[in-house]
C-alpha cells in the first residue's frame, strides 16, 4: 500500500511503543490541570500537521502534557504554540493567529509542523530509546513531504534529530559543521531543504528574554524568503 501522510498520522495516534510516554500521557489526560477539568484531554501520540505540499517543515521537541497532549494539535493550547502561531499568521503561513483546539479552523499554508517526540514526556523530557522509538516517523515525513525548501528546527534536540536522520542517510557528512544558534541559516546541497535554526518558543525561553518576538519573528522571515 502506498505510504501517504493521513496513513502516516492513524499509526502515530495509535503508537504506544514507549510504556513510560504511554503511562504519562493517559494519566495527565485524566488527571487534569484545573484550568481545563472541562475538557476531554486528547492524550495519545500526536500527528504532524499541516499542508502535505508545504514548501516550509518546523520541527519541535515534544508535546507539551497541557497542550498538545490536551488538544491533539502541534504546538495547540500553550504559550509556545501561542507564539509559534501568531508569527506563522504574520509571515502568511496560518490563517489565523489564535490556535486553541483542532476544531478551531486552523489552516497552514505551504507549512507543516511536527516534532521529535510524539507523546508528553514528564518534565519534558524524552529518554533516548524513546526519541529512537519516533525517529521513524519523522523519516518518513521527510520522504512523503516531497516540496520541503526550508526546515525550521527549534531548539538544538530538534536540530540534533533532523540532522542525525540525513547523517544516517548519507546526505551529509559530519554534524560537527552545523552549529546550533539562533538565527543560523545553513544552506544544504540540492535536493536537500536549507535548515534555519532558532531557539524554542518554550516559556522558558520567552519570560527570561533569551527568545523575543522579534527574533522569532526574523526566523521565520527568513525561512519566507528561501521558500519564495
Amino acid at each position: 500500500m502506498r505510504d501517504s501522510v493521513a496513513r502516516l498520522n492513524k499509526e502515530i495516534v495509535d503508537c504506544r511503543r514507549c510504556p513510560r510516554l504511554v503511562e504519562h500521557r493517559e494519566r495527565v489526560a485524566r488527571e487534569k490541570r484545573r484550568a481545563y477539568r472541562d475538557w476531554e484531554y486528547w492524550g495519545k501520540a500526536v500527528p504532524g500537521f499541516g499542508d502535505a505540499e508545504a514548501r516550509l517543515l518546523i520541527v519541535g521537541l515534544a508535546p507539551g502534557a497541557h497542550g498538545s497532549n490536551r488538544t491533539g494539535r502541534m504546538f495547540t493550547g500553550d504559550s509556545s504554540g501561542d507564539l509559534l502561531y501568531r508569527t506563522l499568521y504574520e509571515t502568511g503561513f496560518a490563517s489565523q493567529a489564535l490556535a486553541e483546539s483542532r476544531e478551531d479552523g486552523m489552516q497552514l499554508h505551504d507549512a507543516f509542523i511536527t516534532a521529535r517526540a510524539r507523546c508528553a514526556p514528564p518534565d519534558n523530557k524524552p529518554r533516548p530509546e524513546e526519541y529512537r522509538n519516533c525517529q521513524p516517523f519523522l523519516e518518513r515525513e521527510l520522504k512523503l513531504l516531497k516540496n520541503v525548501r526550508v526546515v525550521v528546527a527549534l531548539g538544538r534536540i530538534a536540530m540534533d534529530g533532523y540532522l542525525g536522520i540525513l547523517q544516517a542517510e548519507g546526505k551529509i557528512g559530519s554534524r560537527s559543521e552545523y552549529r546550533f544558534a539562533h538565527g543560523a541559516v545553513y544552506p544544504m546541497e540540492p535536493p536537500l531543504p536549507a535548515l534555519v535554526v532558532s531557539y524554542h518558543p518554550s516559556r522558558q525561553n520567552t519570560q527570561t528574554g533569551r527568545l523575543t518576538e522579534e527574533m522569532f519573528l526574523q526566523v521565520f522571515r527568513e525561512a519566507q524568503n528561501i521558500v519564495k
